[in-house]
């Protein structure tokens, strides 16, 4: 396991501050469901962080790290889908906790590469939608152009959420000192992404 740098904890720690503004500031004009999803999002990312900064990159091994932070992507896409498809938001929270709860039980329950389906399916969707619906809303005129940003910060999640898997499956799509090397600046460049888009919406 890569041990962390003090370069790591700073662009760590900048990832930290920007979500933590997030969870107070938050977003003008919604209901209490897209705050609450996005205050789970970004919350987590806060811990999670923070958990990082303190114990280093050895607490990404924990079991309970993987299912945790598949909240972050199910919390986010939440809000977007209750934010600009409102109809939709009980089809989606129902999704969102069925793959939740499939996660839980995997991971606990059968080890192993059924676990890591799941985990990579609640990923990839979840990451494919945060990705796609800002880009068509820009593109649809109902969002300024900037919303892209928070697609992009999707897709480094997914990408990021599904490479993991995949190293935690002994399948490695880099290796996992590579893999650390790029986590705090892609977590960083991630949520700066988020926060920015979102207040230009």
């Amino acid at each position: 396991m890569r041990k962390i740098s003090p370069l790591d904890r700073i662009l760590i720690l900048l990832a930290v501050l920007l979500a933590c503004y997030q969870v107070v500031v938050g977003i003008d004009d919604l209901d209490s469901f897209a705050i609450a999803s996005y205050s789970v999002g970004f919350g987590i990312i806060l811990v999670a962080g923070l958990l990082i900064i303190i114990l280093g990159f050895e607490v990404l091994d924990s079991p309970h790290v993987a299912v945790v932070s598949t909240l972050i992507p199910l919390s986010l896409s939440a809000g977007l889908i209750d934010m600009f498809y409102p109809a939709a938001r009980f089809g989606y929270l129902l999704f969102a906790i069925a793959a939740f709860l499939l996660v839980i039980i995997s991971r606990y329950a059968f080890p192993g590469k059924i676990a890591h389906f799941f985990l990579i399916l609640a990923h990839g969707i979840s990451g494919m939608l945060i990705f796609s619906l800002p880009f068509l809303l820009s593109m649809q005129g109902v969002t300024p152009p900037a919303f892209i940003l928070v697609g992009f910060g999707g897709a480094l999640i997914g990408l990021f959420g599904v490479m993991l898997s995949f190293l935690k499956a002994n399948k490695p799509i880099l290796p996992q000192h590579k893999l650390l090397s790029l986590f705090p600046a892609l977590l960083l460049v991630m949520t700066a992404a988020f926060t920015f888009g979102f207040a230009l919406v």
